[in-house]
């Protein structure tokens, strides 16, 4: 599902269409190009900052997984059970 659908899902275009006229009206139409550029500029300016903590979260799984495969010790993979104590038969 798009992000639009997902905010927008329940409104149909008559809605839509009600919703700008009031923008309209209420803001002008010499303003509405002023909304409209700040509102791009804070949807631009929220989306980096969205990527951003994106990419820091992703570098520091990366830096714990790096560091996690230096110190751990080498895995057994002879299938003998590992550290399990011998069974008594």
């Amino acid at each position: 599902m798009s992000p639009f659908l997902a905010v927008f899902g329940g409104i149909g275009w008559g809605e839509l269409l009600i919703i700008a006229f009031v923008v309209l009206m209420v803001f002008g139409p010499k303003r509405l190009p002023e909304i409209a550029d700040a509102l791009g500029s804070s949807v631009r300016k929220f989306r980096r900052a969205t990527q951003d903590a994106k990419d820091e979260v992703k570098r520091e799984i990366d830096v714990a997984r790096t560091d996690t495969a230096r110190t751990a010790p080498p895995r057994s993979d002879a299938g003998d059970g590992g550290d399990a104590p011998p069974r008594d038969s």
